[in-house]
């Protein structure tokens, strides 16, 4: 995955920061918070961009759950083949759903992650 790609998140949240900082750490993607997001990015988000991480590229959008996993996979973190895994357990609506309740699950519960990891100063990188 060679496209340029943007991950934004709240920048009011410190475990959202943390996670952030992580991905700086270790992949080569943009990261902006949504105090830094300009019209166009706005725009381009879904109404309730506000209830989570996004990740922009040239050609798409993905929120949430998937945007996670779409950054994950852009990362080192991510290890060697996992994006064939990926493609394969994205071809049932099952894993969607799930990848979406896990994600759901973990930021209504930011407050408690974030008593174990946060970052309190808004991180950025373009």
């Amino acid at each position: 995955m060679t496209e340029s790609a943007t991950f934004v998140y709240d920048d009011e949240c410190g475990f959202c920061t943390w996670c952030a900082q992580r991905l700086i750490d270790h992949s080569e993607l943009a990261v902006i918070g949504f105090s830094d997001l300009d019209d166009e990015q706005r725009e381009r988000l879904p109404e309730d961009w506000r209830e989570g991480a996004h990740l922009i590229t040239d050609e798409q959008v993905y929120s949430f759950g998937e945007a996670i996993e779409q950054a994950f996979e852009r990362s080192d973190l991510a290890p060697p083949k996992s994006d064939d895994t990926l493609d394969f357990l994205r071809q049932f609506s099952d894993y969607n759903r799930l990848r979406e309740r896990l994600y759901r699950e973990a930021a209504d519960r930011r407050a408690l992650w974030g008593k174990f990891a946060r970052q309190e100063t808004p991180v950025r990188r373009n």
